[in-house]
């Protein structure tokens, strides 16, 4: 029989506190039906976990929930021990996970913020960095210091990452130029995102049992079967409650996930609380508006349920779920395929003719695979039969003004200029 989500939410908080680096000598439910302002439990049951805490000899309490700052004061001064909440637990692995400099910032950035309601004389260290005496205002206490200190900090921090993020969209606005479709993996911590990245692309990507075993964004190109290309973008793993300062700080980098083409919603199959965290996904994707973008389901570890790859349609008859195993390798061509029939679902098919001043755009059809063929045209250009994604194609004539006719359709693409069918 399948264990309850209620146990499954206890065997994560425990592995998100493994990952933290933290030994849980023992543990408490505490089902709550009415939330105690003061503590969030109710007294008896802050003076059942001060005895068992006291009993194991317990340095830390973590709470799987969200602490307010009096909450978390309170029960400190109950139990004479550190208290951190969910979200302080979250922040915590971030910190240690966190690799490039830009990841750095956002983890410090999430932790200020959430730091900053729970002053507690804790940033005083960095009185010297203003220089200490005389530039403190007549009667400022330590809290006012530290925090107008935390605040400075937060300032700085939000300028570098907005620097880093006008570095980020000008690579976005690149790949729209050169027509790649970005296909975003996501799902959520420790479903084997990073193990399908690395099959798809052998990129080497850090691969554990661990929940954020990666945090920092990874982009590739995939070439297709069928011919074109993709990039293929890695992101941080979702967790049930990720706390809104981390959606806040990961801004630039959850862009990636707004803007892709295609989302592939990576399941652990084999999980029994599989509907829950499928659930939980697409909540943070409406949270951080990603929740309109296409989206592929892809069932990972169904090797660990004996069962065979395999391609899930819609009623419309496209892909809706693909079964494989990125350990293995198996189905990893039908999750290819699905990418490929996907992105061709609302295909342009027709011909258009280039001047020799577009050769750059001429180039970038065939780079990307979207000429069928081509005949020169008395005037030197070029008459070129060319097929690609609507989406694609649409970006390409508002830049460049290309023009096609579309022979699913058999009617021209509304546009100004010179328009010729196929023959």
């Amino acid at each position: 029989m399948g264990r309850s989500p209620f146990d499954e939410e206890i065997q994560e908080f425990a592995a998100l506190a493994t990952s933290a680096g933290a030994e849980v000598v023992a543990a408490l439910s505490a089902p709550l039906r009415t939330l105690n302002p003061r503590y969030l439990l109710g007294t008896g049951k802050v003076a059942e976990i001060k005895a068992l805490a006291a009993a194991a000899n317990a340095e830390l309490i973590l709470v799987d929930h969200h602490l307010s700052p009096g909450q978390e004061r309170n029960l400190e001064k109950e139990f004479e021990r550190r208290v951190v909440d969910r979200s302080g637990l979250i922040l915590d692995i971030f910190a240690q996970r966190a690799r490039t400099f830009e990841g750095k910032l956002q983890v410090e950035l999430a932790q200020l913020e959430h730091l900053s309601t729970r002053l507690v004389r804790g940033w005083s260290h960095l009185e010297r960095q203003k220089g200490g005496i005389g530039l403190r205002g007549p009667g400022e206490t330590q809290l006012e210091t530290d925090r107008r200190l935390l605040t400075k900090r937060i300032r700085q921090l939000q300028e570098r990452l907005e620097r880093h993020a006008r570095h980020r969209e000008l690579s976005r606005q690149q790949r729209r130029r050169q027509d790649v479709p970005v296909v975003s993996l996501v799902g959520y911590t420790n479903a084997g995102k990073s193990t399908l990245f690395n099959r798809l692309t052998d990129a080497g990507t850090l691969v554990a049992d661990q929940l954020f075993a990666t945090l920092d964004p990874t982009l590739r190109a995939v070439a297709l079967p069928a011919g074109g290309r993709i990039v293929l973008a890695d992101t941080v793993g979702f967790v049930r409650e990720l706390p809104h300062e981390l959606i806040a700080a990961f801004e630039s980098t959850l862009e990636e996930t707004r803007s892709a083409r295609l989302l592939l919603h990576v399941v652990d199959a084999a999980d029994p609380a599989r509907g829950e965290r499928i659930g939980q996904v697409r909540e943070v994707l409406r949270e951080i508006g990603a929740d309109g973008v296409p989206l592929i389901e892809v069932y990972n570890k169904a090797d660990i349920l004996a069962t065979a790859p395999r391609v899930d349609r819609a009623g419309n008859g496209f892909p809706e779920r693909v079964w494989m195993s990125a350990a293995t390798g198996d189905g990893i061509d039908l999750v290819l395929a699905a990418i490929a029939e996907h992105l061709q679902r609302d295909v342009v098919h027709g011909t258009v003719d280039l001047t020799v001043a577009q050769a750059r755009v001429r180039a970038l059809l065939y780079s990307n695979g979207h000429v069928v063929s081509e005949r020169l045209l008395n005037d030197g250009g070029w008459r070129m039969e060319i097929e690609m994604d609507r989406a694609g194609y649409e970006a390409l004539r508002r830049r460049e003004g290309i023009l096609c006719v579309a022979a699913a359709r058999g009617r021209p693409v509304e546009t100004n200029g010179v328009v010729h069918g196929l023959e």
